[in-house]
């Protein structure tokens, strides 16, 4: 097996001491990019394996756009916009702008610079079956500052992906208060439901939120 995909097999399984060891061979293959041509950083990034993402950064790899914003490198992101603003919406190979990444894996700091270059905060992931906007992102991670400077940069509170799901929803599951008062301030809807017919009351009181599931509550009308 080629030692690329040994490393992204490593990857894939979480073994932080065989990526070390082949690292240790070929510190290059820190740059490597599977079929898809995603990197080895974000694919260790959406694996979660954050001992791994150390590593591979420690090995100092070429870092594009989307490596940047999943991982919070801020100077380096600034310094790739300022050589070219129009990476602010560019698309990585998987469907996700930059934005998306930083709001998924919570880097404020880099949401926010993002944005000032002219990022859209309302944008659909072209993702196969992930069909979201930043702002989803924010919420299903529970960063609620992130949340707010969405919606402060015109992100659509009510926006829906797959089921019909709205980021309010998202802030009930993960019984963030913070989020969902934020959401509600810029227009969210308490009463959206899902397309099982699922409000955000609902989903908080399934996940055993029941202040939050109250705090949701559509107020009845009259």
């Amino acid at each position: 097996m080629p030692a690329s995909e040994q490393l992204f097999a490593a990857i894939a399984a979480g073994d932080d001491e065989r990526v070390r060891e082949l690292l240790d061979v070929r510190p290059e293959l820190a740059g490597a990019r599977d079929g898809a041509g995603l990197s080895a950083v974000l694919r260790a990034a959406y694996a979660g394996e954050q001992a791994i993402v150390e590593l591979l950064l420690d090995a100092n790899p070429p870092l594009d756009v989307f490596d940047t914003a999943a991982v919070g490198r801020t100077r380096c992101l600034e310094e790739l916009l300022a050589g070219d603003p129009g990476l602010a919406r560019s698309w990585s190979p998987d469907g996700f702008t930059p934005l998306h990444l930083a709001a998924f894996f919570g880097h404020e700091d880099a949401v926010r610079v993002l944005l000032e270059e002219g990022a859209d905060a309302s944008v659909v992931a072209r993702h196969v079956s992930l069909a979201v906007a930043p702002l989803h992102s924010a919420a299903a991670g529970g960063n609620a500052s992130i949340v707010r400077l969405l919606l402060e940069a015109g992100a659509d509170a009510n926006a829906r992906q797959e089921g019909g799901f709205t980021p309010l929803h998202s802030a009930a599951r993960n019984g963030d208060r913070e989020s969902a008062e934020a959401l509600i301030e810029h227009g969210a809807d308490t009463a959206a439901a899902t397309d099982e017919g699922k409000t955000a009351a609902a989903v908080a009181a399934a996940a055993g939120h029941h202040e939050l599931a109250d705090f949701v509550t559509p107020t009845p009308i009259g």
